[in-house]
């Protein structure tokens, strides 16, 4: 039987309900806002995978066209393929907060699903998503530590503003994602139109008590639908093995954990686990895994004592230590702008691209078909960690680390107004060792302003770190991998020197207080700030011009009546346009042709020839023109691409002709005034009122 639950959000109706829809799925719920409903399913599996050392979670997000009352536009007329980038986005965005909230050594193979059923173009369903995922494990059997809740919070006018429509998003200066438990928050992500670190962290907290009627909603469906959890025995251990495993290695470990290098390090921890397990294989043949896995978490516990106890890190540096800083910019020659940024041991290659509006990239929403003048992709090859593995698209670690740094990147570029390419960045990690997605927005800024892009003003990124026992806590700038694996928190934090652009927050505990996050948010700002003047050592600002390499863009606006003599029959006078000069051009419904050429000559060329095709020809102004066809009555000169007139024979010469060839011929260039311009479009021209000037300016 379906029990459905309500609350007021916003000054609207949010529900969850469950009972009715996919009830063999471990669990399942509907969420719902104003008219978008969403989908979620729980499911485990029945046996345990014991040869998995992590938990077998996957998360989907699915995104259905009918869901928007549309039919994809896609040759098979369905959703087919890889997930979109929002699907994948979204799909983290659920992932990240549940993840932590799972039993340790939980190991039986679970997946959510979440399916778009409707979508009413005022309520994103991505939130929706996050609360239904919380709602279905909570009924489920699977040990789950929920509920949690997810919700987007706005400012618009000053005011906060939660779960607002995607139209007072667009009138909002702060977009947060924010998940979050009874007691603290889980995950945040999201962006800013530069703000301060107070103002993120209000918004932050806002959402956070906003969440907390959904939070209850889903108490009350657990009551009325939950099932009875299953049982789960995590694996026995051999507890004296692991005594023996930590009271060996130890030492060792603490002398190797603190190398200063990433691959020595790595290497050196290596070794001695091949040396643990040899030490320990003939006493416990079977127990390979055990002593393995003993290893690693000494290692762990090791590198937490080091931060904890005795107040320094790994490699040596202090809390608020930043890595050594190097830039470069202008490496490439072809590219239009590039950038080499390095910090420690993580290294980004920075590339820009600029093209016209025929690159802008297209895709196919809920919303709609729409365009993106911006892109900024990731690239994180196996040689950038040392390893090997097959090469294949962008993996959802990509599409995610390229999103935060477009939202980091995004707010301070010109208005297309101002600056109408369309731009591309590239990203591409040479070496990682932490927060490669932080060098990404780095890289991207220096090359950005290497390209001479107008940019309001320069950003840097940095990621913080916690390690967090009890009481005791230590906030980490500029994390290393291995503190980002050891430690209990990956907080990003991108912005401008005045505040903040983008952030990212996910933690391995259970939830964080206010206090933590402002303490992070404070320390981040020293970091982003030295990061940020290391960078404009380098290159202070935007180089004055656009790079020479860069496509050559002008526009001209001209009457909305003339589009269709630009574009031509099936296309056919654009197409030409285009082929003799060598150009792109664009035309939108408003009259505004651009035109993105490789040099001046063609540039100038192109935007003559629209011209003389868009623009009327004026009375009394003289135009050098082509005779294009011989009557008897006169002759058809073109003056302007697309544009003939009439010299009729009485006006070839100042003299009675008898006949029209007796004066010109075609293909003669000759000078022709214009004498009218009819009702019907009809010009007429003369010559002979060219030679009578000639002859008086004479």
């Amino acid at each position: 039987m379906e029990k459905k639950f309500t609350t007021t959000l916003n000054g609207k109706e949010f529900s969850i309900s469950g009972g009715k829809i996919a009830k063999q799925a471990s669990g399942s719920v509907i969420v719902q806002y104003g008219e978008t409903t969403v989908l979620v399913t729980a499911v485990s599996s029945k046996d345990p995978k014991p040869e998995i050392s992590f938990l077998p979670l996957t998360v989907e997000y699915q995104e259905k066209i009918y869901s928007a009352g549309r039919i994809p536009g896609n040759y098979f007329r369905r959703e087919i393929g890889r997930p979109s980038e929002k699907e994948t986005l979204t799909a983290r965005l659920i992932d990240r907060p549940i993840r932590p909230l799972f039993v340790d050594d939980y190991n039986f193979e679970t997946q959510v699903i979440a399916t778009v059923l409707s979508m009413d173009k005022i309520h994103e369903p991505d939130t929706l998503a996050i609360v239904g995922a919380s709602a279905a494990l909570q009924i489920s059997d699977i040990p789950f530590a929920g509920p949690i809740a997810g919700i987007k919070v706005g400012r618009i006018n000053g005011q906060f503003v939660a779960n607002p429509t995607i139209e007072e998003m667009e009138e909002s200066d702060i977009e947060l994602v924010v998940a979050g438990s009874k007691t603290g928050v889980v995950m945040v992500e999201g962006g800013a139109d530069i703000v301060s670190e107070k103002d993120m962290l209000d918004a932050i907290f806002f959402g956070h008590q906003a969440m907390q009627p959904i939070i209850d909603l889903q108490a009350q469906i657990k009551e009325a639908l939950g099932k009875e959890k299953r049982v789960f025995v995590p694996p026995v251990r051999n507890e004296e093995l692991v005594a023996k495993v930590v009271e060996y290695s130890k030492d060792k470990i603490y002398k190797e954990v603190q190398i200063k290098t990433k691959i020595e390090r790595q290497n050196a921890l290596g070794n001695l686990k091949d040396q643990v397990v040899d030490h320990f294989s003939e006493a416990y043949p079977e127990q390979t895994k055990g002593i393995k896995e003993a290893f690693s978490k000494c290692v762990k516990k090791v590198s937490r004592d080091i931060v904890l106890k005795e107040d320094k890190r790994i490699d040596g540096r202090a809390f608020e230590e930043v890595r050594q800083i190097d830039c470069e910019v202008g490496l490439l020659a072809m590219p239009h702008g590039s950038a080499l940024f390095t910090r420690g041991e993580t290294q980004v290659l920075g590339v820009l691209t600029l093209g016209s509006g025929m690159d802008e990239q297209r895709v196919e929403t809920l919303m709609g078909n729409e365009t993106r003048a911006f892109m900024l992709h990731y690239n994180f090859p196996a040689f950038s960690v040392g390893e090997v593995r097959r090469a294949g698209g962008p993996s959802r670690r990509d599409v995610g680390h390229g999103n935060l740094a477009t939202r980091a990147i995004q707010r301070v570029l010109p208005s297309p107004e101002d600056f109408e390419y369309t731009i591309r960045l590239v990203g591409e990690v040479m070496e990682s060792n932490g927060s490669s997605s932080m060098g990404t927005i780095c890289s991207g800024i220096l090359a950005l302003m290497d390209g001479g892009v107008p940019i309001k003003a320069p950003v840097s990124g940095i990621a913080m770190g916690l390690v967090k026992e009890g009481d005791k806590t230590a906030v980490l700038s500029d994390i290393l991998g291995d503190e980002d694996h050891f430690g209990d928190m990956d907080f990003k934090v991108a912005g401008t020197a005045e505040g903040i652009t983008a952030l990212q927050m996910d933690i391995k505990i259970k939830e964080l207080s206010r206090e933590i996050m402002e303490k992070a948010l404070n320390q981040a700002n020293g970091g982003r700030i030295h990061i940020l003047n290391k960078m404009l050592e380098t290159l202070k600002v935007a180089r004055p011009e656009v790079s020479p390499r860069a496509p050559k863009i002008v526009s001209i606006k001209i009457n909305s009546d003339k589009i269709r003599d630009i574009i031509g029959p099936g296309g056919k006078v654009i197409r030409a346009l285009q082929a003799e000069t060598n150009t792109v051009i664009e035309v939108n419904d408003e009259g505004i042709v651009k035109i993105a050429a490789q040099n001046e000559e063609d540039s100038a060329l192109a935007l003559k020839m629209v011209s003389d095709i868009a623009l009327d020809p004026e009375i009394g102004e003289i135009y050098e023109g082509t005779v294009v066809k011989i009557m008897d009555f006169g002759a058809f000169v073109n003056i302007k691409t697309g544009t003939d007139g009439l010299v009729h024979i009485s006006e070839l010469a100042n003299y009675r002709v008898k006949k029209v060839t007796d004066v010109v011929k075609e293909g003669d260039v000759i000078p022709v005034k214009v004498l009218d311009v009819t009702r019907d479009g009809k010009i007429k021209l003369s010559y002979k009122a060219t030679q009578t000037e000639k002859t008086d300016d004479k």
